[in-house]
């Protein structure tokens, strides 16, 4: 199994880590997600994870927002017209949190002032499938996968 290094350096004692390789959702559907995770408390970020797997509350789209239908208040709040309901990006990133949760009672940190201090979403592998059509010809079936990282960091 290859070692993964996280894209940023952290107080070892002050911080929790967590990942996620090969999560089953394409990149596409996280990164507007995780924009909106970092800077958070867990806390609350685990509160909004909630509202948004329920269907409750849109996530705005800062990227890969094109043709994408408009939902009212999103703008007022933030300038951003176009947003979604990414349902399935918002477990998946429950479990993480829930996963990050538990790396911070065994560091013997303090949940209530721990706070995201980074979240990134990478490209994993595709898996390339074709489906046959008529005439000769195929249509591409592609499963797109992701890698998730998390660090939150105990404020003082």
């Amino acid at each position: 199994m290859p070692v993964w290094h996280y894209s940023v350096r952290v107080d070892e004692e002050r911080s929790a880590k967590a990942m996620m390789w090969d999560a089953p959702i394409s990149p596409k559907k996280v990164v507007n997600l995780a924009r909106m995770l970092n800077g958070m408390k867990l806390s609350e970020a685990k509160e909004f994870l909630e509202r948004v797997a329920a269907g409750k509350e849109p996530v705005p789209l800062f990227r890969y927002r094109r043709k994408q239908a408009h939902h009212r208040g999103v703008a007022e709040r933030y300038k951003v017209p176009m947003a979604r309901y990414p349902v399935k990006a918002a477990k998946i990133l429950l479990k993480l949190l829930k996963n990050v949760e538990n790396n911070v009672e065994v560091k013997g940190l303090d949940i209530e002032r721990v706070r995201i201090t980074h979240i990134a979403v990478h490209k994993g592998r595709v898996l390339k499938r074709w489906m046959p059509r008529a005439f000769g010809r195929s249509t591409p079936r592609f499963k797109h996968y992701s890698h998730i990282e998390i660090i939150v960091t105990e404020e003082e």
